[in-house]
């Protein structure tokens, strides 16, 4: 299967979720012009990142809500992943993405894991996900990720190991200024990437990173996203600090060809981790 992905380094509003779905549009529309089958934008793109206390006034429900009609009606042309605030039917608030296609929210990704350390304290306001599913799409099995669960190896082998040959990952990821004298490349990038490589190398599988960009609260976000190939190279990047749309073309027969070059993916050992975790949960937990 071959299609084009397009990566849209947006810089939203806070807290005004109209305006954002404008921009939201803007970006399709040069996206659909680019004959492009998919258009990802980063963590929280609906909303902002620093919402803190206006997190229960932005939350909705993203199947029902009349706020995501726009963006309903337009993903009959494109395939549609956004990040928004997802109010579930127990009333919870979760920072998820949302996969809008052929008319309707296919499914969220509830994110797994909302920082609580260092600038970060999404677990005031957020509760956390307990799934890292993989769906069925018209792209094939694909997982989505947010920000953080990037951070965290379990994550990802779970959504490969459950059949993703596309893993997506968005993110508001906040600039260190820091360079490295050699590249001149901002270490943000350069830690990112790096994991990125490794992810989609050793799963054999392609790896799309959306981050934003601007300036909210004080803190500024790096941009820098990516689409990387299942053999780990870096197929196209977006710039830094400013708003920018890449796009690349997807070959899903390029995953085929990376696992049967290197089995490391193919070989690993369900069983095993499974034999392994159990024992290291007994010991932890006394079980």
């Amino acid at each position: 299967m071959k299609f084009k992905v397009s990566v849209a380094q947006i810089n939203p509003v806070l807290g005004d979720i109209d305006r954002n779905i404008k921009k939201h549009l803007e970006f399709i529309d040069k996206a659909i012009k680019k004959k492009a089958d998919m258009i990802i934008f980063p963590e929280l793109s609906l909303t902002g990142y620093s919402i803190k206390d206006l997190n229960m006034e932005l939350a909705i429900d993203p199947y029902n809500s009349p706020v995501l009609k726009p963006l309903r009606d337009i993903s009959r042309k494109i395939t549609i992943v956004c990040g928004g605030i997802e109010e579930d039917t127990n009333y919870g608030i979760f920072n998820s993405a949302f996969y809008i296609e052929e008319g309707k929210v296919k499914f969220t990704h509830k994110k797994v894991y909302p920082p609580d350390y260092g600038m970060f304290e999404e677990q005031r306001y957020f509760s956390k996900g307990k799934e890292a599913d993989v769906h069925e799409t018209k792209f094939g099995k694909l997982g989505v990720l947010v920000c953080e669960d990037l951070w965290h190896m379990s994550l990802p082998l779970l959504q490969a190991l459950k059949g993703a040959k596309i893993i997506i990952g968005i993110a508001c990821s906040p600039t260190r200024l820091a360079l490295n004298s050699k590249t001149k490349i901002i270490k943000n990038y350069e830690i990112n990437s790096q994991q990125h490589r490794a992810y989609a190398r050793l799963l054999s599988l392609y790896l799309i990173f959306c981050n934003r960009v601007g300036y909210e609260d004080g803190v500024n976000f790096w941009g820098g996203s990516e689409i990387v190939d299942p053999f780990g190279n870096v197929d196209n990047a977006a710039k830094f600090f400013d708003e920018d749309l890449i796009i690349s073309d997807i070959n899903l027969n390029s995953v085929r060809r990376a696992r049967q070059l290197a089995r490391h993916f193919l070989d690993e050992d369900v069983n095993f981790l499974r034999n392994e975790v159990k024992l290291l949960s007994e010991e932890l937990y006394k079980l």
